[in-house]
């Protein structure tokens, strides 16, 4: 398994978002904000920071996450999903209704919505 993956449930959602938006990007919050989540943002909205380290891409988008907090967190996996209802942050899938969630596998587990 890949360091992070999607559902077909996320591949859509995130399908839909780009044909809406153009070029967006996923950061794996560690917990500011929306809490411990994954967000999708426009692209250029927050380029990723010397800091930050990408896992891999799903559905042909970047997925990044803080190097120092992966690693603090003990390299999981993470599986990114979809649930129903409004998660009440900056990730673009809010006015749909729905909100990306995080489950992770490996040695342990960041904080948060699994």
């Amino acid at each position: 398994m890949g360091k992070v993956t999607a559902t077909p449930a996320a591949v859509q959602a995130i399908e839909r978002l780009r044909r809406r938006h153009g070029a967006v990007v996923f950061h794996q919050s560690g917990g500011c904000c929306d809490g411990s989540a994954a967000m999708c943002l426009l692209a250029d909205e927050l380029p990723p920071c010397p800091g930050d380290l990408e896992l891999g891409e799903i559905g042909g988008v970047p997925f990044y996450v803080d190097a120092d907090q992966y690693r603090r967190w003990r390299e999981p996996s993470f599986v990114i999903d979809v649930s129903p209802g409004r998660a009440g942050g900056f990730s673009l899938e809010e006015p749909d209704g729905i909100h990306f969630v995080s489950r992770s596998g490996g040695a342990s587990a960041p904080p948060g919505p699994r």
